[in-house]
């Protein structure tokens, strides 16, 4: 009773997540919008993710207050919720204290969808990491890469494919939105970041 939270071994308020695919080839393809996301996040935050543990390449920021770890897996995407679920049992989080950023084929470009938790909604990385961690009860910011061409098109290569580039204003815009949203919902504030952000 006589130790603050942060003196034992270096505790959490928050755990934020962005998802995608380690390696050059992979750099600014669809399904990377959520390691876009938290290099932005880490830049404005003075918090780069450069020390590599639990799978993933980490970074700590004070976010609204609040002790964050940045975390970016580096399992590849279908098997991210390897290196959530360690870090939530090493750190003892729950999953409320748990946010993920990620794209979605199902908004169009720049689209930003906030829920506090539900389905992986087809995402094998949102389903990995709900399956490993026991829960569905987890934030998640979900950033529109725009939908397939033609229903015939075949799904990976959209998503393991890069933005054209007159998206790149929107996107810009899009990635911004959502830092922002992240810091509202550190704080204690998903309910305003989902009435200001959501698309």
């Amino acid at each position: 009773m006589f130790f603050k939270k942060e003196d034992k071994g270096g505790s959490f308020d928050y755990l934020i997540v962005g998802l995608g695919n380690p390696g050059d080839k992979y750099e600014k393809t669809r399904h990377n919008i959520g390691f876009i996301t938290l290099d932005e996040l880490s830049k404005q935050f003075s918090a780069p993710t450069a020390r590599l543990k639990f799978k993933s390449l980490l970074g700590e920021a004070t976010i609204g207050g609040k002790r964050c770890l940045l975390c970016k897996p580096q399992t590849f995407m279908n098997n991210s919720g390897e290196a959530v679920a360690e870090i939530m049992n090493f750190y003892k989080l729950s999953p409320e204290q748990v946010l993920v950023i990620l794209d979605d084929v199902t908004l169009d470009v720049g689209r930003l969808r906030i829920r506090r938790k539900g389905s992986d909604g087809g995402h094998n990385g949102m389903k990995s990491i709900i399956y490993l961690t026991g829960s569905d009860n987890i934030a998640r910011i979900k950033i529109g890469v725009g939908k397939k061409p033609h229903p015939d098109y075949d799904l990976a290569a959209w998503v393991l494919g890069r933005f054209r580039a007159e998206d790149g204003e929107t996107l810009y815009n899009a990635v911004k939105n959502a830092v922002a949203a992240t810091a509202l919902i550190v704080g204690g504030e998903i309910d305003k970041a989902m009435c200001q952000y959501n698309g």
